[in-house]
């Protein structure tokens, strides 16, 4: 048997093993680094090394090289130069409401916008002190209207969460430029995800250059690809800024598995074709759309006809995978209830972008289906063949008809 000291002597040699891998390993995939505790090679360096500084590592909460190359990679996609990575879409949302809000100042939200913003809002900032008021994003003068100088921070969403208006994203940055000079405008591009529009460079070619100050961009959909996942990530060209962010992540805690950082890594790598993809089958799907009488509206930007359509055109390339049914208000909700149920291949959950397509019901009285006073169904189209969602949709409206 052998004794205590034999097994301390044991641990003791696994802990401060000798062997270090060769250099000169290279490999398609990043290699995944996880630590908390990260080692110096001297006091000295200890000493030197601050976490503001990605030329060093100071801590794991902070970032090791497998976190700090989806950052990279990150802030490439979006246009930007740096990024930060957060533990969801929302919590990338609050990190920049508690980074640059305080007690008196106010924050805008487009009345379309992503619900847990406004929740966000109306519940916790309302507690800290600060205001918020809401806006249409597909007028100008609402926007301009609700300016002034309390407002320290102005969201955008293109296109609006569940109805899907495409806003002039122009003509929102000039106004905002022109009438709070003082406002920081941060644009949630979820569904554009870097590839339908650049919003460091919304106008190319300008004598003087129109971007928003920051994006948040919710990984668990398009960087992910596999409904696998929860992250965000805040990017912005501007270093002060990134550095009032960084200092308000440090104090909060937020952090990021590395083993969830490895998946979005894989997924980054096929985003634009699957967004490509997806964006093909949607636009095939809301063309089958536009026929059927139970229908009474087809939104989706890329749809003649959808609300800012024409801003759509005028400013993007590419158009995510999601549109949203309005029902004939003749049907009851129930029964488009019924109908939703009666897809096959569309899942019933939150989220999108992933291999699956989608189908979740929004009823009136829901408060997040803005003028609309009939039923209507958001579709995230997945990877499937888009020719067999169409017969799955059909198969569920001859049920629907059928009673």
């Amino acid at each position: 048997m052998r004794d205590d000291r034999s097994r301390d002597a044991q641990s003791t040699q696994q802990i401060h093993h000798g062997y270090v891998p060769a250099p000169g390993f290279a490999a398609v995939a990043p290699p995944l680094h996880r630590a908390s505790t990260v080692l110096f090679k001297d006091v000295a360096a200890m000493r030197a090394s601050h976490w503001l500084d990605k030329n060093t590592y100071t801590y794991g909460l902070h970032g090791t090289p497998t976190s700090f190359t989806l950052e990279a990679r990150l802030a490439t996609l979006e246009g930007g130069t740096h990024a930060m990575l957060a533990p969801s879409g929302l919590a990338a949302i609050a990190l920049v409401d508690q980074s640059l809000l305080a007690s008196g100042d106010t924050v805008l939200i487009p009345a379309n916008a992503y619900f847990p913003n406004r929740n966000l809002a109306a519940h916790e900032l309302a507690r800290w002190g600060i205001a918020h008021r809401l806006y249409d994003p597909m007028d100008a003068e609402s926007l301009r209207a609700a300016l002034g100088p309390d407002v320290k921070l102005v969201w955008i969403e293109p296109p609006g969460s569940v109805t899907l208006e495409f806003p002039d994203l122009r003509g929102l940055v000039r106004t905002v430029r022109a009438h709070a000079p003082q406002a920081t405008v941060a644009l949630d591009n979820t569904w554009g995800s870097g590839i339908a529009f650049d919003a460091f460079d919304l106008d190319p070619g300008a004598s003087s250059p129109l971007a928003v100050d920051l994006t948040i961009h919710a990984l668990t959909k398009y960087p992910s690809g596999g409904a696998d996942v929860m992250m965000g990530a805040v990017v912005t060209r501007s270093q002060a800024l990134h550095d009032q962010l960084a200092l308000t992540h440090c104090r909060l805690g937020l952090g990021v598995g590395p083993n969830d950082v490895e998946l979005v890594l894989r997924g980054l790598q096929t985003v634009a074709l699957r967004y490509a993809a997806q964006d093909a089958a949607t636009r095939r799907i809301a063309r089958w759309a536009l026929g059927r009488k139970e229908f009474a509206r087809v939104l989706h930007p890329a749809t003649p006809g959808s609300p800012g359509h024409e801003h759509w055109a005028a400013q993007c390339r590419a158009a995510a995978s999601l549109m949203t049914l309005v029902f004939d208000p003749a049907i009851a909700p129930g029964r488009v209830d019924r109908f939703v149920e009666d897809l096959r291949l569309f899942g019933i959950g939150w989220s999108w972008a992933g291999p699956m397509s989608l189908a979740v019901p929004y009823r009136p009285d829901s408060g997040r289906v803005g003028p609309y006073t009939s039923t209507l169904v958001r579709l995230s189209i997945g990877l499937e063949d888009p020719d067999d969602l169409i017969r799955d949709l059909e198969s569920a409206l001859a049920n629907l008809a059928a009673g």
